[in-house]
C-alpha cells in the first residue's frame, strides 16, 4: 500500500495518505460477513483495508504527548506520537463501521500501514488526552458473533451523536506486551482498557484468550510508526530495543518488542 505523510505542525495532527480504492460501505461489509467465522472475517477485512476501504477521517492522526524522567540520570524525555482518532474501521465517511480482528491480522495491517499497536501505558495516555470520552456499554449475549459487532458499533454511534475528535472509552485495545512471549506457543492476544468515565479501565492487562478469540469489545488503534523523542524522529522499534527509551512507551517489567511475536497462523 502506498503511503506518504502530510505534517500539520500547528494542529498537532498528521494525515496518513493511504491509497483509496473500492470503498465498500460499512453496512455492506457487515451484511456480507454476517455468517462468517473469525478466519473468513479476517480475510475480508484484510482485503478491504489493504485496498484502502477506510473512512477518510481515520487518516488524520492526533498527537499524544508525554514526558518521562530517568530516575538515575535525572534526564527528562519528551515524547510525541500520533494515533488514529478512532478504532480500525471499513467503509467511507458516510457509511463506515468499526471492525474486530485477530491480533496477528492487526499486526499485519499495522505493518502495511506504517503503524504499530499500543501498549497498556499508551492506551492510558490516549484516554487521558481524548476529546470524546464515552461511557462503556457492555453486551453479554453472542459476544463473538459478527452481528453483535455491528450492533455495538451502532450503539456507540448513538452515544457519539456526531461529535468529532479523538475518541476513547468505547473498546478494549489489542495491545502488545512482554507477557505474550511467556507462552510456549506464543498464540495469545493481549487486551487492555475500556476506561470508565472515572478513568479506571474495566479490563486489566489480560492474555488469557487464545489469538483467534475475537469479540465485539476488542478494537485496533493504529499508531504511526515514527515517534518524536526530544524533537528527534525515531522508529518505534528503536525505543523498544533501548533499555532506557522503552520506558517512554511501556510500563511493564518486560516490554517485549512492541509487536506480536508472529505475524500469522
Amino acid at each position: 500500500m502506498t503511503l506518504y505523510l502530510i505534517l500539520s505542525g500547528c494542529t498537532g495532527a498528521k494525515k496518513m495518505n493511504w491509497s483509496v480504492r473500492n470503498q465498500k460501505e460499512g453496512s455492506v461489509y457487515y451484511q456480507e460477513a454476517s455468517t462468517y467465522n473469525w478466519r473468513q472475517r479476517d480475510s475480508l477485512t484484510r482485503e478491504l483495508v489493504l485496498q484502502g476501504s477506510m473512512p477518510r477521517f481515520l487518516r488524520r492522526f492526533v498527537a499524544i504527548k508525554s514526558t518521562w524522567k530517568d530516575s538515575v540520570s535525572g534526564s527528562v524525555y519528551r515524547l510525541t506520537y500520533y494515533v488514529a482518532p478512532d478504532y480500525l474501521s471499513v467503509g467511507n465517511d458516510e457509511d463506515w463501521a468499526r471492525v474486530h480482528i485477530t491480533p496477528f491480522l492487526a499486526q499485519e495491517l499495522a505493518d502495511s500501514l506504517h503503524c504499530f499497536l499500543p501498549t497498556r501505558k499508551m492506551v492510558d495516555q490516549i484516554y487521558q488526552q481524548a476529546k470524546i470520552k464515552l461511557s462503556p456499554v457492555p453486551l453479554y449475549a453472542f459476544r463473538d458473533s459478527t452481528p453483535t459487532f455491528y450492533h455495538h458499533h451502532l450503539i456507540v454511534e448513538g452515544q457519539r451523536k456526531g461529535k468529532k475528535g479523538l475518541i476513547a472509552g468505547i473498546q478494549k485495545d489489542i495491545v502488545t506486551s512482554g507477557k505474550l512471549f511467556t507462552y510456549p506457543k506464543m498464540d495469545r492476544v493481549a487486551i487492555y482498557g475500556w476506561h470508565q468515565l472515572n478513568g479506571k479501565p474495566i479490563q486489566p492487562l489480560y492474555t488469557g484468550h487464545v489469538y483467534w478469540y475475537v469479540d465485539y469489545s476488542q478494537g485496533v488503534r493504529l499508531i504511526y510508526e515514527n515517534v518524536r523523542v526530544n524533537g528527534k524522529w525515531l522508529h518505534y522499534s528503536e525505543l523498544f530495543s533501548n533499555e532506557k527509551l522503552k520506558n517512554l512507551l511501556c510500563d511493564e517489567p518486560t516490554c517485549g518488542t512492541g509487536r506480536y511475536p508472529v505475524k500469522s497462523f
